[in-house]
């Protein structure tokens, strides 16, 4: 009987290839794909179609209402999203405060009532410079919580957690993976917007790596 995990599933390029790290390395895959009040829902509706095609269990869970008591991030209230590069200050309005830590927690929670023995979620060090619950000291400190929180110890693992987004794709493209079925523009338009920071580091990516991106982008 294989190991239960559960893999936090945004539905963007980073945990897409964390799921199928999970699921290529023999673990019994449980996705959680949270809506904590996006601007859009694209990135969900990418991640509930990846899941169906890869047969995986996949829950999307509404906790929106976090946003009454945390706000000032673009990325959920009525701030334009900055455009530029991913590590610019100006990104730093697209962080949620302590998002990780909230997102953890729950996916933990679910991890013990499901008997897993693991939580594996998509920071990398592109992450490091804007997002603080993306770094190694963050997901040190976390590894040490959820060993001692519940009855059962629960890992944190973060495949990438020293690797950039261009390393990522390129274990992704080693896979196969088929980077169409993700969605990463913060913007929820049609087309990606190509200008935001998480669109340019994924061109950045797709660039260093020799590769086009299926994604169609704006003109």
């Amino acid at each position: 009987m294989s190991e239960k995990v559960v893999v936090i599933f945004s539905g963007g390029m980073d945990s897409y290839t964390v799921l199928n790290h999970a699921i290529k390395k023999g673990f019994d895959v449980y996705a959680l794909t949270f809506d904590y009040g996006q601007r859009h829902v694209k990135e969900i509706d990418y991640a509930k179609r990846a899941c169906e095609e890869l047969n995986v269990h996949h829950k999307i869970v509404d906790i929106s209402a976090i946003n009454s008591i945390i706000a000032g991030s673009s990325l959920t209230d009525n701030i334009d999203i900055p455009e530029g590069h991913y590590e610019a200050e100006t990104m730093q309005s697209t962080v949620v405060p302590n998002r990780n830590m909230i997102l953890l927690s729950l996916a933990v929670g679910y991890a013990v009532s499901l008997n897993a023995t693991k939580v594996f979620y998509g920071a990398h060090s592109g992450d490091h410079a804007i997002y603080p619950d993306c770094r190694p000291e963050f997901v040190k400190r976390m590894q040490d919580v959820c060993a001692i929180a519940n009855y059962d110890a629960i890992d944190i693992v973060v495949p990438y957690l020293h690797n950039d987004k261009i390393e990522i794709l390129a274990d992704g493209l080693a896979m196969k993976l088929d980077y169409n079925k993700t969605w990463t523009c913060y913007n929820g338009r049609e087309k990606a917007c190509g200008k935001c920071g998480a669109c340019q580091e994924r061109l950045e990516a797709f660039e260093k790596n020799n590769a086009s991106d299926p994604l169609e982008y704006e003109a």
